[in-house]
């Protein structure tokens, strides 16, 4: 072979592998968007039998006694969720007598639980201390915590409109201390989201720019009870929250600071309260996403405006 020749199937080999190396990432990213979906369906499927159980789908986090938190414990949605994902020997280790962070419950919270894990998500903060949160106090805990990328939506902060100025228009069906059925759905289970991504926390993005100088004191682990949220809006680079006058808000991926957040180019995936678990577009209008965040606020959307 001559050096001409060689130098020609180099050229076509490094065309081929140009074509070939995004083709690739795409197959890869649409496996993972569905893995995602996946993840929602699954949880949704336990949050639909503890609804079964309890008659009433679970708080985001409990800090008094209710249904499923007989004695009245700091414990979260998805420590709740454990005996409906086939984790009953994890739910054995769990004790539901303390808060998340006392006796054995940190050691529990290091075992990792991939239906909480978006594979899409390549960077994360090991977390082995938290700052004091009270009534917990600052932890240092045995091994790092593992990580959940899937969070409950409260609802929808008043910032966003003058409509959630009133509690009762603004809330989903899981929220603190909550005990909400889906008959109390009135906007439509197929119409109200339950479940959110917010991937990587507490590693804060703004952006796709990682940001370890920022802190969130929030989703430690996914055994952290109080790592919920309410809608605000974020600027488009994210150093912004809360909308006003002067800023042109987004609903989706501008920061996962306690905002609706993934690593899928062009949106994230949702679970809605019928279990349903769908991929919206980060392009949709913050009006129309927060209409989709509240059970009961009467907003009119329609499914060709997400």
């Amino acid at each position: 072979m001559t050096l001409v020749e060689l130098l020609t199937v180099i050229a076509v080999l490094s065309t081929l592998l140009g074509l070939l190396v995004p083709a690739v990432q795409s197959a890869r990213e649409t496996a993972n968007r569905a893995a995602c979906q996946n993840n929602l369906r699954q949880l949704g499927l336990a949050l639909h039998q503890f609804h079964d159980a309890h008659l009433v789908l679970p708080a985001s986090g409990w800090t008094m006694a209710g249904p499923g938190n007989r004695r009245g414990k700091f414990v979260g949605w998805r420590a709740l969720s454990l005996p409906y994902l086939e984790q009953a020997n994890l739910q054995q280790q769990y004790d539901y007598g303390s808060h998340w962070w006392e006796g054995r419950n940190p050691s529990v919270g290091t075992l990792r639980l991939r239906v909480h894990e978006c594979p899409s998500v390549a960077q994360r903060k090991e977390v082995t201390a938290a700052p004091a949160k009270p009534p917990r106090p600052a932890m240092s805990f045995p091994a790092a915590l593992a990580s959940s990328d899937y969070e409950a939506i409260m609802g929808v902060q008043p910032t966003v409109g003058a409509l959630y100025a009133e509690a009762a228009l603004s809330r989903s069906a899981m929220f603190r201390n909550s005990a909400i059925s889906l008959t109390a759905v009135t906007d439509g289970t197929s119409h109200t989201i339950l479940l959110v991504e917010c991937a990587a926390r507490p590693l804060v993005f703004r952006g796709r720019t990682p940001r370890p100088g920022l802190s969130n004191d929030q989703c430690q682990g996914w055994i952290d009870s109080e790592s919920a949220f309410s809608l605000d809006g974020a600027s488009h680079d994210g150093s912004l929250q809360g909308r006003g006058p002067t800023l042109t808000p987004r609903a989706i991926n501008a920061t996962n600071e306690n905002e609706p957040y993934s690593f899928h180019p062009g949106g994230a995936n949702f679970l809605f309260a019928d279990g349903h678990a769908t991929f919206l577009p980060d392009s949709v209008a913050l009006e129309v996403f927060a209409a989709l965040c509240t059970r009961a606020g009467g907003e009119a959307v329609t499914a060709g405006s997400f």
